[in-house]
């Protein structure tokens, strides 16, 4: 993946000197959602992403300080080519309002261009009003629901 840089802030892949900040990170994007994650989850999502066989992570920085990451995967598509699930984004609250969740945004949307996907997607909560605004200004919502079924 290629490093994009935009005044002080550097969008590129995780490095591994950042599991410390990177987990704090992710630890911060859910407890937003009212999860709590054990520790083999995010051991697990940290080896994935330093390999980057299945799963993915950019990260964004400020003047070289870690302060928001994407984490995203690639999966068929029974209707078009692959698709990009952009599934967790996450910006510190101190960087909040500087651009670095549409920085990261762009940036996966670019990482799934050159890999031919057709489309990146997400999903958010409706309550969500902050990210909702960020993102009604770089995608369209399509008014689908999602259903999940705990097994």
């Amino acid at each position: 993946m290629t490093k994009v840089t935009t005044q002080n802030l550097t969008i590129g892949p995780l490095q591994p000197g950042d599991r410390s900040t990177w987990q704090q990170l992710f630890a911060g994007y859910n407890e937003f959602y009212e999860r709590t994650m054990p520790d083999e989850f995010f051991d697990r999502s940290w080896t994935e992403f330093i390999t980057g066989a299945r799963m993915h992570a950019l990260t964004a920085r400020f003047d070289g300080e870690l302060v928001g990451i994407a984490h995203f995967l690639t999966h068929a598509s029974t209707t078009s080519a692959d698709s990009c699930y952009l599934q967790d984004l996450f910006t510190a609250p101190e960087a909040r309002g500087r651009g670095v969740g549409r920085a990261l945004i762009e940036a996966v949307t670019d990482w799934a261009r050159a890999q031919q996907c057709r489309r990146v997607y997400w999903a958010t909560h409706e309550s969500n009003a902050t990210a909702r605004r960020l993102y009604d200004q770089v995608a369209e919502n399509r008014g689908f629901i999602i259903y999940t079924a705990p097994l």
